[in-house]
């Protein structure tokens, strides 16, 4: 079982756990800010059913991470971003739906925070995921080369000191700035042999990838197929080992 897995399992059990003790046990004090209310504003709010719903839609969260569990078996590329954004959509919507269980004095503020919040989060992630998805341009100029997208720069050819043409990516030890799924490796990351690196790799593309060693940095970087890597491979040789 993968770490994710793992972490996505705890995550799970953790909402059942929060949820079941919310609604069934009246574990009211694990709601966040509960505790701080006075007491006056606490009875209204148990009136209003706010902590019951509460630990509904934790309940319902948990549930669902769960039914989304086996995505991650089977070969539908997709799966932790359907299983993320069920997570993420879910939890902010439910803080818009628990709003109008809130004091009638908070009620609208809430709701116009939590929904302006819901399209801020959403919208920042949507556009995170679209940028580190789209695919990386190798492009080759008079005396530099660039790479576009996430993470993309320019560098000259004079700075270059190695180039080779991998046939595998080496091993990702960890993340450290960067966009990683599992199909897209964009940003800097620990990679075994090289240490701190600078990745835009595809995985369903190019099994072979394209290293080069420029200004003390390393980069990885792999096209649509294998033809694509070794054409670039080919034309940086040219320029640079004239």
């Amino acid at each position: 079982m993968s770490g994710l897995m793992i972490v996505h399992l705890g995550v799970a059990f953790l909402l059942l756990l929060l949820g079941w003790s919310i609604r069934h046990k009246k574990a009211y004090w694990l709601i966040s800010g509960f505790n701080n209310r006075s007491d006056t504003e606490q009875q209204q709010l148990i009136q209003n059913g706010y902590p019951q719903k509460t630990g509904s839609w934790l309940l319902l969260t948990g549930m669902g991470l769960l039914i989304l569990l086996p995505l991650s078996f089977t070969s539908f590329p997709y799966a932790f971003e359907v299983q993320f954004g069920f997570l993420l959509i879910f939890t902010l919507s439910g803080s818009i739906y628990l709003s109008k269980y809130e004091l009638p004095a908070k009620r609208k503020r809430s709701y116009i925070i939590y929904s302006i919040l819901f399209v801020i989060i959403v919208g920042f992630v949507l556009t995170l995921f679209l940028i580190g998805e789209k695919k990386s341009e190798f492009i080759l100029k008079k005396t530099s080369f660039e790479i576009t997208g996430m993470s993309g720069d320019e560098w000259s050819y004079s700075d270059i000191t190695e180039v080779n043409l991998l046939n595998e990516m080496p091993t990702v030890t960890s993340k450290l700035n960067g966009f990683g799924t599992e199909r897209v490796a964009k940003g800097s990351f620990k990679v075994e042999g090289y240490n701190r690196s600078i990745l835009f790799i595809h995985k369903d593309g190019s099994t072979q990838v394209l290293h080069i060693e420029v200004d003390g940095k390393n980069i990885f970087i792999n096209g649509e197929n294998t033809e694509e890597t070794k054409a670039w491979y080919k034309q940086l040789q040219s320029v640079t080992y004239k």
